[in-house]
């Protein structure tokens, strides 16, 4: 049975919260195009400026992997990049990254938001310790974000309001997770790889990395026979205002 699409033609704003410049960029990002392409706004959050990322020295690294990040976000049509300066490499969960991305939830107001897994052991490999701390920072504050008393001073002093987020996606692969996908077929694909092209000083400094255009459309087109299309982007979604399902055996008369 493939993969259902996700119900995209009610999404109207869609915020992306990621560790690192280049994080959307490995596949991601060709769903952003495409969501773009159809008058959604997608906001891009990045935590930190990725100046661990590069031999270059630290500020030089933040400023050129920024530069990049906003030509990559030109490419897939993404206006609104916000980047705070939480430590990268030893980025942790903390009471302070919650309030940092409650604080956009409650800004940017959107109905979807994009976070990383919190798993540690994954299909690619162990993963990265800012890419745990960033996604269950994201979710907690998905809860923060509706909660007037949750960092109240952002209401009562910054003049935000509580925000109610409808669904929450994680990128995800097929056979492991993935609950929906997105047809990226055609000219989204092609803004997402230009979108990994655009970190074109960063790529250079990784030894042996692959040239986008060869690696990432291989992904893609796996991901596309979960949904019987040529090429896609998976995602596990939770709609987080769906009613609880309830056992039916423990379910008392």
């Amino acid at each position: 049975m493939p993969l259902s699409a996700l119900p995209e033609e009610s999404f109207q704003r869609v915020l992306c919260v990621v560790a690192h410049p280049d994080d959307m960029e490995y596949g991601t990002s060709a769903a952003v195009a495409r969501w773009t392409a159809r008058g959604i706004r997608v906001g891009y959050l990045l935590l930190t400026r990725g100046e661990a990322g590069m031999p270059n020295p630290p500020e030089e690294t933040a400023r050129l992997r920024v530069a990049e990040q906003r030509a990559a976000c030109a490419a897939v049509g993404v206006e609104d990049l916000t980047v705070l300066e939480h430590p990268d490499g030893v980025l942790v969960y903390s009471l302070d990254l919650r309030r940092d991305i409650c604080r956009e939830i409650r800004r940017f107001k959107p109905d979807v938001v994009l976070g990383g897994g919190t798993d540690i052991d994954t299909p690619h490999g162990f993963e990265q310790a800012d890419h745990r701390a960033a996604g269950l920072a994201t979710l907690d504050a998905l809860r923060d974000a509706d909660n007037r008393w949750v960092f109240p001073e952002q209401v009562d002093d910054e003049g935000l309001e509580p925000h109610s987020v409808r669904w929450f996606l994680v990128p995800g692969l097929a056979g492991s997770g993935a609950t929906h996908g997105v047809d990226v077929t055609g000219e989204p694909l092609r803004r997402g790889v230009a979108s990994l092209e655009a970190h074109a000083a960063y790529l250079a400094a990784l030894p042996e990395h692959p040239a986008p255009a060869d690696f990432i459309p291989m992904f893609t087109a796996m991901s596309g026979k979960a949904m019987g299309v040529e090429h896609a982007v998976l995602f596990r979604a939770r709609d987080l205002q769906a009613p609880p399902e309830f056992n039916s055996e423990t379910t008392q008369d």
